[in-house]
């Protein structure tokens, strides 16, 4: 068997790397941190969650449900330790982010298969199979190598990072615990908005100093992951349409829906840290304070975290991939995560699951497995190869990216559990040992 370099040790490098050492290959695991720190990362663990804690939805008809429960029956190190370290939130997989680290270290160090090397890589190995996973914060100097892969060096959005507050300081006189439409148990701190409040902490976010990042580049935000200012300066009641929608929740004290709700979830097991759910932002720290205190039952809150951008970074793949995550150029060297255009935690979990099956058949000899578009993997996988030299941007998992079924059905969520139930069907029929 021979030793695989894995460029990375995020969540599509672990998972690649646990997907080899699980069919008897070694791995050299490269990780720069804690030598070379990123604008985002606090620590040194691997598959360190830098963004949200929640894995998103939980049910098979939403795509991302279908995308995890794929990867559980492809023996996902990435959502066994999710189950481990999940904590309460409704409808959603969330979290505890130190846990869910610690799982997949020593699964993966217990293996005695992982050399980890703390290392920074300025250039592609020339290892005779790489995967390159170093996520959307690569460091400049590989950066700009692999910019020279795809002929160009525009492919970059800039990501933000929601607050965290302390669960004591949240004023539970006003705030309370539901899950919208009461669905599970009551997982998040609702803070509620009268109109007139609503208003106020508007106006105070569209007015607010902003954090502008040094060059001249353009800061191109991703759709699935809009700072909440942006959303404010869409128009004033584009957040009630979006994190801060009340629909399915009601104000206890008052009986009624409120005009707008903010909702906290759960960031760890003991339930002393809460995330501010879609307040992604690049307010000033200051401005953080000031603005986010004028939510009813956040005015004393203690930030643990303070909301944060930082510059991500993908490379062209459709000019690049195959739908293995293998390069076309060169046989051999394979590419994982975010850094290839798929957006999410779960959608590079899968990313590096699949190059992590591909790259141990490359070691084999053997043909490289193609999931069929059918199946929520290929159909990322598809993506992100296909379309040629054209516009390509970022794209979380969507059921608009896989064939629609051959029979006409009207209801969605009929319809989505018929794509599914094909998905899952589908992949029983797939080689991946």
């Amino acid at each position: 068997m021979k030793k695989v370099t894995v460029v990375g040790g995020g969540l599509a490098g672990s998972e690649a790397a646990w997907q080899l050492i699980n069919r008897g290959h070694e791995v050299r695991l490269y990780e720069m941190r804690p030598k070379t720190m990123t604008p985002a990362h606090k620590t040194a663990h691997l598959a360190e969650l830098v963004c949200s804690n929640s894995l998103r939805a939980a049910n098979v008809e939403n795509a991302v449900g279908l995308l995890k429960e794929e990867m559980r029956r492809l023996n996902s190190l990435i959502m066994m330790a999710a189950e481990e370290s999940r904590v309460p939130a409704g409808g959603c997989l969330a979290v505890d982010r130190v846990a869910f680290s610690a799982y997949i270290e020593k699964k993966l160090f217990d293996s005695g298969k992982v050399e980890l090397i703390r290392e920074e890589i300025s250039a592609v190995p020339e290892d005779d199979i790489v995967i390159i996973a170093t996520g959307p914060l690569t460091a400049p100097s590989l950066a700009e190598e692999l910019a020279k892969l795809a002929g160009r060096d525009d492919l970059y959005f800039y990501d933000a990072v929601a607050p965290i507050v302390s669960a004591e300081s949240v004023n539970m006189d006003i705030a309370f615990f539901a899950s919208r439409y009461d669905k599970g148990d009551a997982d998040y701190i609702n803070c509620p908005m009268t109109k007139e409040e609503y208003d106020a902490f508007y106006e105070a976010i569209v007015s607010a100093k902003l954090y502008e990042p040094h060059g001249f580049e353009k800061i191109k935000f991703f759709e699935g992951c809009m700072p909440m200012e942006e959303m404010a300066a869409r128009g004033r009641e584009t957040m009630c349409h979006g994190p801060l929608k009340p629909v399915g929740l009601i104000d206890p004290r008052s009986g009624k829906m409120p005009y707008a709700v903010v909702q906290l979830r759960k960031e760890d097991r003991e339930g002393q840290l809460y995330n501010m759910v879609g307040f992604q932002t690049h307010l000033l720290r200051g401005e953080q304070e000031r603005v986010f205190r004028m939510i009813p039952g956040l005015e004393n809150a203690e930030f643990l975290r303070y909301g944060m951008i930082h510059r991500n970074t993908y490379i062209h793949s459709p000019k690049i991939l195959d739908p293995t995550m293998e390069t076309r150029e060169r046989q051999g060297l394979f590419f994982a995560g975010q850094l290839t255009g798929v957006e999410g935690y779960v959608e590079s979990s899968a990313n590096g699951l699949l190059a992590g099956i591909n790259a141990a058949r490359c070691a084999e000899g053997r043909e490289r497995v193609i999931f069929p578009p059918e199946t929520a993997i290929g159909a990322l996988a598809h993506y992100v190869s296909g379309g040629g030299s054209g516009k390509f941007d970022p794209m979380n998992i969507t059921f608009g990216l896989m064939p629609p079924l051959k029979e006409r059905v009207r209801k969605k969520k009929e319809k989505n559990a018929k794509i599914a139930a094909r998905s899952l069907e589908i992949l029983e029929t797939i080689d991946v040992s």
